[in-house]
Formats: structure tokens, C-alpha cells, sequence
């Protein structure tokens, strides 16, 4: 039997000191040496085997932390396990309290192809550290060698053919790292994501200094609800580019972990394109496709081999298989505004499912780390700047 963990951890904007990410916004080096130290204790309280990273505009500063963990790990090491010269090393507990630094690990990053290093104009990228290391070379989806073009069918009665419009997208607002990990007998396909945020997209007319919907003292409500819209649709687009490339692995064979920041909570539209369909209970009532009278529906080997169909490429919750196990209901992974919700997750395939008999392994607990998460309408929220505005969420896994 194999153990792992394997965690999201949307860091919330790592850069070095003095480096000006986004417009007027960097750390100086006291407040750079404030956000290691968290995000190094943080990951060591995690401790996980797998971490999937999100909002990094720099690999220096990941392997930064990665380091300064690796030497408190060390450090809590020689205090807290004894060694074979004392007659109790082997109790259990000892291993439990061990924890393993990451200077053996592989650590595979995905810069953002739009980044172009302007200061104010930067662009984050994401990470997966793996102590099993990767099988083959990471991959990287971000520009589309064929651009998605989202056609749009004419309504009822439009009369005649009638172009209904289109959506087009050539780039994704952020990468999506793929890697093949190396987990006891078993190599497990794990998707980094970051899917595009609700921020309204706005286009700035040409010589002007900024789209006229930024100009809060001129607020114009419809044209910000178009920049929502122009998100969604991105976001979106996105979600069905990693279904895609989620699809094409599980039809490999492979068992799928995605994780990341998901920009939404899980029965979003965009979340329900990257886990796919929920199956009705029985499609024998339902009328058929090819239909030619009132009477014909689907039949019961029918309805069963639909269901089988979709059941094989769903993704499933690791929050919401844990919670209906534990019977514990309240999950969160970002605060603002008094609203709480997931919108980090980490889905499987099947293969950990645990109605499926045929499935690999188990997930035996999940743990949320979201204490300091502040509500942006709090005095404290400030402390977000810093530390991450995200939860972290952390499956347990057992390989059978």
C-alpha cells in the first residue's frame, strides 16, 4: 500500500523584493521576507508529497521558499526525532512527526507566455513540486496551435441561414502545467490549473489611457457587465481546452488529479465542463435522440451503456467526497465581502472513486488550511497582501 498527498496552494502573487508586479504594486524586501517565511511555514505544515502552486511570476522565488522550508524541516528534524541510539526511534509516532524536505523533489514550472518581464505589466505562471519526481517532460498549454472557435447556432425563425456569431481564443489568460507522476506502481496524471478570474475584461480604445468602464466616477453598469461577460466566456473557453486534454488522458488509460484555482465553485458552468456531466438516474423515460414518434425512448441496455459512458470520464470532488463522508458541510477556500466558498478544488477521475470496484486507490481524509483567511470586508483583511487571500486544500491518498 502507498500513501501520498498531493495539495493546491494559490500563493497569491510570489515575486522577489523590489520587483513591480502589477501596476505600483511590489514588496520591499522586509514585506518579501515576511511572505517567505509564511509560505515556508505554510508548506511545511502541509508537508505534502505533491504541491500544485498558482500566482508565481518567478522560479527563483519558489525555490526560495522551497528552500528556507527545506531548512526548517531539518531543523524541526534533529529536535523532535531521535536517533537510532535511542531505544524508542522506532515508535510510530516518530514517523508521523517526521517531516520530509523537498531538496530531493522536482520541481516543474510553466512561466506565462504573456508574461514579457515588463515591470507593472507581469503576468503569473504556476508550479508542481513532486517528491516522486516526473515520468517524461512536463507540458505547458497556453497558446493554441489551432485557435477555438466557439460557433453559435441561429435561433428558431430567423429564416434562411444566418450567422449567429462566434467566440474565438488563440491563448489562455494563464498556463496549464501537465505532469506525469511516478506514485508507488501507478503514474498519475496531474493538471495545474488557474482558470481566468471574474475581473471584468475592459478594452481600452486606442491613445486612450484606460477603458472608459475603469473610470469608477463615470460608473457605466452595463458596460462593466459586458467586461463579466467577456471573462466568463474566457473562463469558460478555458475549462473546455483542460476537459479536452482531461478526456484525452482518461481515454489512455490514465488516472487524472486537477487541481488548482478554479475561479468559481463547483457547479459553475465552467466547473461542470472540466468534471463533466452528472448522469440521470435512468434515461429509458427519455425520448430518443433519433426520435419519430412519441413512444420512442431509450431502452434499458441503452440507459445503462449511457451511463456507463459518462460515468468513465466524470470527475469527482475530493471536498465533496470527503464532506459526505465526514458528514462536515462547511469547506472554504476564499472569503470576501462575507461570501465563503471553494473555489480551489482537486477533482479525480474514477480511478479513486470509491463506488467504483475496479478503482486504484482511496482518498482516506482531506484537510482545508484556511485560518488565515480574513474577509475583505474585515479591518484585518489588509494581512491578505501578504500572506495568501486562498485556503489551502490537501487530498490523503492510499493506493491499493
Amino acid at each position: 500500500m502507498t500513501e501520498f498527498t498531493i495539495s493546491s496552494f494559490n500563493v497569491k502573487n510570489l515575486i522577489g523584493p523590489d520587483k513591480e508586479y502589477y501596476e505600483f504594486q511590489t514588496y520591499t524586501p522586509e514585506e518579501y521576507a515576511w511572505k517567505k517565511d509564511w509560505m515556508a511555514d505554510q508548506l511545511l505544515t502541509l508537508d505534502a508529497d505533491i504541491v500544485g502552486f498558482q500566482e508565481i511570476f518567478e522560479e527563483d522565488a519558489l525555490r526560495d521558499v522551497i528552500k528556507e522550508t527545506d531548512r526548517r524541516a531539518e531543523a524541526l528534524n534533529a529536535e523532535t526525532i531521535p536517533d537510532k541510539s535511542k531505544r524508542y526511534h522506532r515508535k510510530v509516532i516518530f514517523r508521523k512527526l517526521r517531516v520530509d524536505p523537498y531538496s530531493e523533489a522536482s520541481l516543474a514550472f510553466a512561466r506565462n507566455t504573456a508574461d514579457e518581464g515588463i515591470p507593472g505589466q507581469r503576468r503569473p505562471g504556476l508550479a508542481v513540486l513532486s517528491r516522486f519526481g516526473f515520468v517524461g517532460q512536463p507540458e505547458v498549454i497556453q497558446d493554441l496551435s489551432e485557435p477555438l472557435t466557439i460557433n453559435f447556432p441561429p435561433l428558431r425563425g430567423m429564416g434562411g441561414p444566418q450567422d449567429a456569431g462566434h467566440y474565438q481564443m488563440r491563448r489562455l489568460s494563464r498556463p496549464v502545467l501537465k505532469v506525469r507522476v511516478p506514485v508507488g506502481e501507478q503514474v498519475v496524471t496531474v493538471f495545474n490549473c488557474h482558470l481566468k478570474s471574474k475581473l471584468g475584461e475592459f478594452i481600452r480604445p486606442d491613445g486612450a489611457d484606460f477603458a472608459p468602464e475603469e473610470d469608477l466616477t463615470r460608473y457605466d453598469p452595463v458596460g462593466r457587465a459586458l467586461g463579466g461577460l467577456r471573462s466568463a466566456l474566457r473562463r469558460m473557453a478555458e475549462a473546455w481546452v483542460l476537459r479536452r486534454e482531461i478526456i484525452a488522458e482518461i481515454k489512455s488509460g490514465n488516472p487524472v488529479m486537477v487541481l488548482g484555482d478554479f475561479n468559481d465553485g463547483e457547479h459553475a458552468v465552467s466547473s461542470e465542463i472540466i468534471t463533466g456531466e452528472t448522469p440521470f438516474k435512468n434515461y429509458a423515460w427519455m425520448q430518443r435522440h433519433d426520435a419519430r414518434d412519441r413512444s420512442a425512448r431509450y431502452s434499458a441496455e441503452e440507459s445503462t451503456q449511457i451511463t456507463g459512458n459518462i460515468e468513465a470520464v466524470r470527475l469527482h470532488s475530493a471536498e465533496k467526497l470527503f464532506v459526505r463522508k465526514s458528514l462536515r458541510d462547511m469547506v472554504y477556500t476564499s472569503a470576501f465581502g462575507g461570501a465563503f466558498e471553494s473555489i480551489d478544488q482537486i477533482y479525480m477521475s474514477r480511478h479513486f472513486h470509491p463506488e467504483n470496484a475496479d478503482r486504484i486507490g482511496d482518498m482516506t481524509y482531506f484537510s482545508v488550511f484556511n485560518d488565515h483567511l480574513t474577509d475583505g470586508s474585515h479591518p484585518e483583511a489588509p494581512y491578505n497582501k501578504l500572506a495568501s487571500d486562498h485556503g489551502q486544500i490537501m487530498a490523503h491518498m492510499s493506493l491499493r
